[in-house]
């Protein structure tokens, strides 16, 4: 498929789907939707966030961008019903100290002009990934006597007295509570982010797996299970995205590896398929790869293969932004044997040498918003959504 964009001519891959449209800002680490915005939160400093009003996807016009100051980002960003929430961590070692790393909230009612309306702070470098259902936000924070990120539920039912009603850590983490650290000779604990679906938490948990969560009482999580596929497989757990539906009279569970910080060098990572119908059990049922891309299990640079499936999804077909793959859509019907049956494959940014294809979601029409982590973000449609 070729086609023209800002004038030069750009070769892509494409299956069952279509950019209709672009959005040329700086790149990101997150995308999402909420009514007719785009919200995107942005890799580095300067830039923070950007709204656009993609009432007309083919035609995607910048409402406005939130900066942040160097050493800090707010690459993560959720939104719902005019409120969005926006992540600060550290990134990178200067800038004013006195930023803060944790959650900034803001009223979107006029996008136009986004009005701040608390921060709420925390200790270390801040907050990395999260989940947002409308009042209850799931978070990743370091905090102040915990040894890497834990789990944090925030109650934003006033938005602008954020509270803290509840966490969860690996015990080990809490050091300034007197627990013994174990892993001087390991990976420090990382919390990536959790996601609920109704009262259990999906955690990642880098390369300490993963981890659900029982949280009937949301003020009191409790261990259901855990799994670890590190260091047997060298990729750390990045995403654990839970089916609302049974396939095949099974309970599944997506979970992505992330392709970075590898224990050794290794062929790309990819996803997993698991069968959580027992949940004290967690069982990989089968694997997704990019066709062709492992061929022989040979190590590739990192960022090769699999990061994040989107969060927001229809049926059984999974968008995942797949690093330098672009976007596959992965149909997981049959979960023993998940195929793709659709792909977006971009250029590079002008400078890189290849794509970086960041994060995914989709809106309610099933159109598909697909960001570098250097630059742009792609507007798609597909059939298979």
């Amino acid at each position: 498929m070729t086609f023209q964009q800002q004038g030069r001519k750009h070769l892509v891959s494409a299956f069952n789907t279509k950019q209709i449209g672009h959005v040329d800002c700086p790149g990101g680490g997150q995308v999402w939707v909420d009514g007719n915005i785009l919200y995107i939160g942005h890799m580095r400093p300067p830039s923070g966030t950007t709204l656009v009003d993609i009432s007309d996807p083919r035609n995607p016009r910048k409402i406005t961008t939130i900066d942040v100051p160097p050493g800090w980002h707010s690459h993560k960003v959720r939104a719902k019903d005019g409120l969005m929430i926006i992540n600060h961590e550290r990134f990178g070692n200067e800038g004013p100290a006195d930023f803060g790393g944790g959650l900034a909230l803001y009223d979107t009612t006029k996008p136009a002009q986004p009005k701040l309306i608390s921060k709420w702070v925390t200790g270390g470098k801040g907050v990395h990934r999260y989940d947002f259902d409308g009042r209850y936000a799931y978070i990743s924070p370091t905090a102040d006597g915990y040894v890497g990120n834990i789990v944090m539920i925030l109650d934003l039912i006033d938005p602008a007295h954020p509270v803290e009603v509840g966490r969860w850590w690996i015990p080990g983490q809490w050091t300034g509570g007197g627990e013994e650290y174990p892993w001087h000779d390991y990976v420090t604990p990382r919390c990536h982010h959790p996601l609920r679906m109704g009262d259990r938490l999906y955690v990642s948990y880098w390369h300490h797996g993963l981890f659900i969560l029982d949280i009937s009482d949301i003020t009191k999580p409790k261990l259901v299970s855990h799994v670890n596929s590190s260091p047997s497989f060298p990729h750390p757990t990045h995403t654990c995205l839970p089916i609302p539906q049974p396939l095949k009279g099974r309970n599944i569970m997506v979970v992505a590896d992330e392709d970075v910080a590898k224990l050794r060098p290794s062929a790309p990572a990819f996803t997993w398929i698991y069968d959580i119908t027992d949940e004290t059990n967690p069982l990989p049922i089968s694997t997704f790869q990019v066709p062709g891309l492992d061929v022989d299990g040979s190590p590739q640079p990192q960022m090769t293969g699999c990061h994040q499936p989107s969060e927001r999804f229809k049926g059984t077909v999974i968008p995942f932004a797949w690093f330098a793959q672009g976007l596959r859509l992965v149909d997981i019907a049959d979960p023993f044997a998940p195929k793709e049956v659709g792909h977006y494959m971009p250029d590079a940014p002008a400078g890189a040498e290849r794509s970086s294809s960041n994060d995914v979601t989709i809106d309610d029409r099933g159109i598909v918003y697909l960001i570098d982590r250097i630059r742009g973000v792609d507007i798609i449609e597909t059939t298979v959504l």
